[in-house]
């Protein structure tokens, strides 16, 4: 199984891992692979359904760019 070194971190981190990790009843090592695998979770069909159901709720916004325009040089 592939291994990951990630070098350079500072102890704040690292701590807060551990700590996340004994309140979960989990190994240091065994909270960071499920820290990663739901960070790197990529799943654009999830990402496409809800960015259509967005548009559904959303009703286009559009404005008379020119008439504001005017009405604007008209408050100077």
């Amino acid at each position: 199984m592939p291994q990951l070194t990630v070098r350079n971190l500072s102890e704040e981190p690292v701590r807060a891992l551990k700590m996340q990790a004994a309140r979960n009843g989990r190994s240091a090592e065994a909270e960071h692979r499920l820290i990663l695998a739901r960070a790197l979770k990529v799943d654009a069909i999830d990402f496409w359904t809800r960015a259509d159901a967005l548009r559904v709720k959303t009703k286009p916004q559009r404005s008379e760019s020119t008439k504001l325009l005017r009405q604007m040089r008209n408050l100077r």
